[in-house]
């Protein structure tokens, strides 16, 4: 009879560890829930400890005008809208630019002397800068639904006298655009020199051209959409995913406890590698690892050990920013306003739908002459379309309004959040449109998304020539 060596006495000598594994990305939540637990009181009060800017450095527009809003039939009957100015207002108020923001950013763009902490676009506003302040009136809000000043979520709700939570409004892209145009009414400005913005700002500029195109001037839109697309869609809804998944979100009434600020950061983690792109993150962190401390370094005959918290430089650094983003926005800011932007679609049938007032100026649906020449002075890589997709030309008959307001449009070819292909699509759509002042850039580099922020040489460049 053939016997079998005994294996198991064999083995024994290569089990695992039996030590209890440790898990110092894991203790940090915990550490962390437990220091915002302690910090709050019966005596505390309602509002997190979100890191909002000082009030003092900002100003509230508070509107007891009623707001009409796109998805209720009932209106929001007082709102604040929370704003920073720069620059020196004419004579003729004819110089004021709108700068519209990005998601969670404040109205703080650039530092002034009551704040004098650098603003989000620092470097392109101010004396001789692309929005040059010696030329223009710069005002920057901080849109409707957010947390920085402006009614939100986090708002109180003047009939319960606690926070809205979501009991707030569904907003959109145009009711945010229309609560700007009431501030700009309390100004006095009958019209902008401009309506400029980015990323989300980028669909406020183009809305605010279309919802008032007699009162906007030029539009300026970067690394932006006319309608979202589903990849984008599908990157905001794992962000609320992740984050409506902490337990502390509670329905979103968690403004008498701990935040879901885990929830926030995953979200955070999502957003952040949507807004940089491969190339960068190869050239700036490539496979390198952590460094380890001193007394857990391998020893040159066994190789790391691998974690199952970051190891890799490129984790670590999504793990920096997504702690440092957790507190600093109300969570609920982040699903209302995020949903906004899955929401906006500027073609035709989409603005039809939403029964808007101002869709009456659409005209027929033959508006649109798809046998007229187009300017072809897109990017070389991109010549114009000869035979447009249904979608394009419902997007050209959408943007009619706009048919006689000078646009810029500039896109990244690393932008995977809002890429190359949508800037192109609102081109060949104005253009479509009748739009024969459509001024397109297509910048390279590997930024990514955040190129709107870091490349003054050529984003720069670009808004000062326009605006001139």
């Amino acid at each position: 009879m053939l016997r079998l060596p005994r294996l198991v006495p064999r083995l024994r000598g290569l089990r695992y560890s039996s030590s209890i594994p440790r898990f110092p990305c894991v203790e940090a939540h915990a550490t962390r829930e437990s220091r915002i637990a302690s910090s709050f009181s019966s005596s505390s009060g309602p509002e997190p400890p979100y890191a909002r800017p000082n009030p003092a450095s900002y100003t509230v527009f508070n509107s007891t005008t009623p707001l009409r809003l796109t998805y209720h039939s009932s209106f929001l009957p007082t709102f604040d809208i929370a704003y920073e100015t720069w620059g020196t207002l004419s004579p003729a108020r004819d110089n004021v630019i709108l700068l519209h923001t990005g998601l969670s950013a404040s109205s703080h763009a650039a530092s002034t002397p009551v704040n004098p902490t650098e603003g989000w676009w620092e470097k392109f506003i101010g004396p001789g800068k692309p929005l040059d302040t010696n030329n223009f009136f710069v005002i920057c809000t901080n849109v409707l639904g957010g947390c920085y000043g402006s009614t939100g979520p986090s708002s109180i709700d003047p009939d319960t006298g606690v926070p809205y939570a979501t009991h707030f409004p569904i907003l959109s892209i145009f009711d945010m655009v229309r609560a700007q145009f009431q501030l700009l009414d309390h100004l006095g400005v009958d019209k902008l020199y401009a309506s400029v913005g980015s990323s989300m700002g980028a669909m406020q500029s183009l809305a605010a051209g279309w919802l008032h195109p007699e009162r906007v001037g030029k539009i300026v839109s970067i690394s932006g959409t006319a309608r979202s697309t589903p990849s984008s869609v599908a990157m905001r809804y794992a962000q609320r995913s992740v984050l409506m998944a902490d337990p502390n979100w509670n329905n979103g009434f968690y403004y008498d406890t701990v935040p879901p600020h885990t929830g926030m950061k995953l979200a955070r983690q999502i957003a952040t590698i949507t807004y940089r792109s491969g190339p960068e993150w190869d050239a700036r962190f490539g496979r390198q690892m952590r460094p380890l401390p001193t007394d857990t370094a391998p020893s040159p005959t066994v190789p790391r050990l691998p974690a199952l918290c970051p190891d890799f430089l490129i984790e670590t650094y999504l793990d920096h920013q997504g702690e440092q983003f957790c507190l600093k926005y109300d969570a609920n800011s982040l699903i209302y306003i995020s949903k906004a932007m899955d929401l906006f679609d500027m073609t035709r049938p989409a603005l039809q739908a939403l029964r808007l007032p101002e869709a009456a100026i659409l005209g027929p649906e033959d508006a649109v002459d798809l046998a007229r020449p187009h300017p072809t002075s897109h990017s070389k890589s991109h010549p114009p379309p000869t035979n447009p997709p249904p979608h394009l030309t419902a997007l050209a008959q959408g943007l009619v309004p706009l048919a006689h307001t000078p646009t810029l449009v500039l896109g990244v070819q690393s932008d995977i959040l809002f890429t190359v292909e949508q800037q192109r699509e609102v081109v060949d759509a104005l253009r479509m449109a009748g739009n024969d002042r459509v001024v397109y850039y297509e910048l390279g580099g590997v930024w990514g998304h955040d190129t709107f922020l870091l490349d003054v040489l050529n984003v720069g460049g670009a808004i000062r020539g326009f605006l001139s």
